[in-house]
């Protein structure tokens, strides 16, 4: 549960979607707070379905969802709450035919801005996502890059509160995938936005948000607060020089349980156990190199939960 502090942005109960005998959702309970929030999860998870079932888009089996404090099955019909999301959709959307300055302007006509203000918001926002005089060709002549960037400027054209992102730098090559996470996180943190961001790539996640929901197989797996669940653990990672054999009888003789993963011991302990460990290796042959509290990664937090199947 949200503390009073925080503002819950999305809620669902019950959350199921069915596709012909396949479930997407499976009643999921979900509170997802203002601010950054990653949407994590390998191809298939539900991620897409999620948003499409948030916005609307999507009609769920059962259970049911709100957005911005609207309910989610009727959000089409209301301008007002529409008008307070950006939504940058996984798979094309754009028209090719149209340049993208009449594009851009002709959704934020579609979010509810008068003609004039469309236009300008259009050049403004075109030039913060960097697209110059390349407004005025074509779509169709457009590189992926650029057309991501143009399906990011028609979310941002009518300045709403949430932006939700799906897998916004698909198809990116590394600097222009850069370019669109600065871009996000500008969004986030100058402009006071709050973001959904979907993504199956956790070093985007890492990079944007401060709450991590991971979902596998329709399921929620885990979700929280990425500091808190990035945190430090009961365990050390330790490098040594020297006889590794001898070591691991030192550690079995102090009682301490281990494993070994790459160049790294990984001990398992509450107690301050490095100061003991100089001690019990006295005058052997070997050195400790490195030893630290370990601590886990987004990586490590996606991996165990996903290897778990999620079923």
């Amino acid at each position: 549960m949200l503390g009073k502090e925080e503002e819950a942005i999305v809620t669902t109960k019950g959350l199921t979607k069915e596709y012909k005998g396949l479930t997407a959702l499976n009643g999921i309970d979900l509170e997802i707070p203002n601010g950054q929030v990653g949407l994590l999860g390998p191809n298939g998870a539900g991620k897409s379905t999620l948003i499409k079932c948030l916005l609307g888009l999507a009609k769920p089996t059962s259970g049911r969802s709100t957005i911005l404090g609207h309910p989610s099955t009727n959000l089409k019909e209301k301008l007002m709450g529409r008008s307070r999301i950006g939504y940058v959709p996984e798979n094309d959307c754009l028209i090719p035919d149209m340049d993208s300055v009449t594009y851009v302007r002709y959704m934020g006509e579609l979010s509810g801005l008068p003609a004039i203000d469309a236009m300008q918001r259009a050049h403004e926002v075109l030039h913060y996502v960097g697209i110059g005089d390349e407004r005025y060709r074509k779509i169709d002549t457009y590189s992926t890059g650029m057309k991501q960037k143009i399906k990011l400027a028609q979310a941002l054209v009518h300045d709403p509160e949430l932006i939700i992102l799906d897998e916004p730098t698909n198809g990116m090559d590394p600097k222009g995938r850069q370019e669109m996470l600065d871009l996000i996180r500008d969004v986030a943190v100058n402009h006071n936005k709050s973001i959904i961001l979907s993504s199956h790539l956790l070093p985007d996640v890492e990079f944007i948000c401060d709450h991590v929901i991971i979902l596998n197989f329709g399921n929620i797996l885990v979700q929280g607060n990425l500091n808190d669940l990035i945190r430090t653990q009961d365990s050390y990672e330790i490098r040594i020089k020297g006889d590794e054999e001898l070591f691991r009888k030192i550690l079995r003789s102090m009682g301490l349980k281990f494993s070994k993963k790459g160049s790294f011991f990984h001990v398992r302990s509450k107690d301050q156990i490095i100061e003991k460990l100089y001690r019990a290796i006295g005058s052997q042959d070997i050195q400790i190199r490195y030893a630290t509290r370990y601590r886990q990664s987004l990586e490590d937090i996606f991996v165990h939960n996903v290897s778990r199947g999620g079923k």
